[in-house]
């Protein structure tokens, strides 16, 4: 009779703990053990939150090397079936051997589940016959609980759930992350003390009492914007540093429909220098805006055209409002006086639209539910990517979820308070989606492709840039010690079809995106790797985290506006900026919304740590520490540089940066 001992970590998360009884079998390369009860040594301690519980299982002869587990968990008659949170088991066998099983799932069925040893395993080098056919089986119900699912034409396909309870446990919030995470306005409106102005639907009567309003929760960020929303080079500043860097590009040729004065004689000069920049949102371009309290709301496409000054700031020179050059579409200039900055509110509602649904939600949100999903379908837990990906797609599809039922549904958030949000808004998505390419989703390519290699102050760039080296040298280091080849990637049948799902469900098999259908080299595969990772950290950070800074002062960002812009010059003043600006219930409305998505959750999990382990090899689990070294630097140079910045950028830093799209 030999005997192994077998280890049972629970993971340290509220309501983790099962009080059903516990069954396991081991499964080897010589054999199998019986199914066997986990006696209660610790009473119903065994399998409570944080716990790791010991216990014996013996077998007539050695079973060889282990290959697999099952678990299994039964409801005694006194106890309901409920939902665990096992985070491994290790098994020391006879031999003196530790085996160990990551899970770090959550099992609420009485069903047999069955977890592989930590080794990473490619599909063509899994020889046991078990282990090949457990791989099968995985895939396949995994084929049956992800199934896709249009949400609407034209823009990334979702997971199909008939509602929020059929989504399986596996991707399910820990109950901190849920009890904590709420969309309903009204706790938003309670944390801010605006409750009794929910249901005002009048205009602001003057500025200070927005002010007063806004007092209740800020940000020193915030603090600033509030201060400085006026000022010209604040607003160039925001094309660059604020919650949507993604518009400015370069301007070298100046579009046909924006006939700017040639007052500016040096204007050609300069775009010949490359201090010439354009903001363009010709995708907002005879869209119907929304009805908001009952009222026609408005919503320009704006262009505007930006100078780089001999110190160094980004100075807004023309905006016109319309895409189409009329005489009542005047061009407006910093000489214009009130005009100047009522124009500036009309592009700052534009980006807060454009900016909500293109750099936030799809390019950010339902694009990492594609790679969610095309990974849980596609690639076992035993697989390399899947160990390397599945910290970076935590929670996103139950937040995607709740944000098309909360956010952008009929009855949600957006459609109350935004411009885009009513009839025209599904025209939109499918507008922005078009745009979308792969170069534009790796950030080195689309800094150039923008023409912004040389433009100063550009934090986004320069923190992203280098957080996008750092994620790409640790893939490279990981995905290299599993491909030793382009073969090897090229005869990975459960890699070829995660990008192949993506292709055809996230870009609708369209070749001109630039999105790769499938990998033939280890550098393919490494690029289209960092860009996940960093699409769903950094960049998810860049355009979220900073939501609250620079939106939470409703001036610098109204969510939509209630007069048309003016036709003539000379016609504002003070009084025409607050019959334009959103109404009071609106205004807070949007306010407790960009609150509650710019907090971070408690069980906030920074890029690059992986409390879960996956991984049993030796050599990617020194990439990791060497990963998380790299980032620990790259943390405290953003620290050094933001003391020289007046205007702190954090968003890029990777303590700020969570590992997934959660929030």
């Amino acid at each position: 009779m030999v005997k192994y001992e077998v280890t049972v970590f629970t993971t340290d998360v509220a309501d983790a703990v099962t009080f059903n009884d516990v069954f396991i079998k081991l499964v080897g390369t010589d054999g199998e053990s019986d199914r066997i009860w986990l006696d209660r040594y610790k009473g119903a301690l065994s399998f409570v939150r944080g716990a790791d519980s010991t216990f014996t299982v013996s077998c007539p002869v050695s079973i060889g090397s282990l290959v697999l587990i099952e678990l299994d968990k039964q409801s005694p008659s006194i106890f309901p079936q409920d939902a665990w949170f096992p985070a491994k088991v290790e098994v020391k066998s006879p031999e003196g051997k530790t085996y160990k099983f990551p899970i770090h799932r959550w099992i609420a069925d009485s069903a047999v589940h069955r977890f592989r040893e930590a080794k990473a395993l490619r599909i063509f080098e899994d020889d046991n016959d078990l282990g090949r056919y457990s791989r099968m089986q995985e895939l396949k119900q995994r084929e049956e609980d992800y199934r896709w699912d249009e949400y609407l034409e034209g823009i990334p396909h979702r997971m199909k759930a008939k509602c929020l309870f059929s989504l399986p446990y596996e991707v399910w919030f820990s109950f901190t992350k849920a009890a904590e995470f709420i969309y309903t306005e009204a706790t938003g409106l309670l944390e801010l003390q605006l409750k009794g102005l929910s249901g005002c639907k009048k205009n602001w009567p003057d500025i200070i009492s927005i002010h007063q309003v806004f007092c209740c929760k800020n940000t020193a960020i915030s603090d600033y914007v509030q201060d400085n929303w006026k000022e010209d080079c604040f607003f160039g500043y925001q094309f660059l540093n604020g919650a949507n860097p993604m518009m400015i590009q370069r301007c070298s040729v100046l579009p046909d429909n924006f006939p700017v004065s040639l007052e500016y004689r040096s204007l050609a000069d300069e775009m010949k220098k490359g201090n010439i920049f354009l903001c363009d949102y010709k995708r907002l371009d005879g869209l119907k805006p929304n009805v908001i309290n009952g009222k026609k709301q408005y919503l320009m496409a704006p262009l505007v055209l930006l100078q780089k000054t001999s110190n160094d700031k980004l100075m807004p020179i023309a905006i016109q409002l319309k895409q189409i050059p009329a005489e009542d579409n005047p061009i407006f200039f910093p000489t214009d006086g009130f005009d100047w900055l009522l124009a500036k509110v009309f592009v700052r509602s534009a980006d807060f639209n454009e900016h909500q649904l293109g750099s936030h939600l799809l390019r950010t949100h339902l694009l990492a539910e594609v790679f969610a999903v095309s990974l849980l379908r596609n690639v076992p837990m035993v697989h390399p990517l899947y160990k390397l990906l599945a910290p970076h797609t935590r929670y996103t599809i139950q937040i995607n979820y709740l944000a098309r039922d909360f956010l952008i549904s009929e009855s949600g958030v957006f459609p109350q308070i935004a411009a885009a949000g009513g009839d025209d808004m599904k025209t939109l998505l499918k507008r922005l989606w078009s745009s979308v390419t792969y170069s534009s989703l790796c950030i080195p390519d689309d800094i150039v492709e923008r023409g912004l290699e040389a433009v100063p102050n550009f934090y986004y760039r320069d923190d992203g840039l280098r957080l996008w080296n750092i994620i790409h040298s640790f893939v490279n280091d990981v995905l290299s010690f599993y491909y030793k080849n382009d073969a090897e990637v090229q005869k990975d049948s459960e890699l070829q079809k995660w990008i192949s799902d993506i292709f055809e469900h996230g870009f609708h098999s369209q070749p001109g995106t630039g999105i790769p259908q499938s990998f033939a080299t280890v550098a393919d595969l490494v690029k289209f790797v960092t860009m996940v990772i960093f699409t769903c950290s950094g960049q998810h950070s860049a355009v979220n985290s900073g939501q609250f800074d620079y939106g939470g002062w409703m001036p610098n960002n109204p969510s939509s506006l209630q007069q048309p812009p003016p036709t003539t010059k000379g016609t504002t003043s003070e009084a025409t900026l607050l019959q334009t600006l959103p109404d009071v219930n609106t205004t807070v409305k949007g306010m407790s919304t960009l609150w509650l998505l710019s907090k971070q959750s408690t069980d906030f999990v920074p890029l690059g740590q992986y409390p879960e382990e996956h991984f049993g090899e030796k050599q990617p689990c020194k990439l990791i520490k060497r990963f998380q070294a790299e980032l620990k630097v790259l943390t405290a140079e953003i620290k050094v540089e933001n003391l020289k910045r007046e205007i702190p950028y954090t968003y890029l830093d990777p303590l700020v940066a969570e590992n997934s799209v959660s929030i």
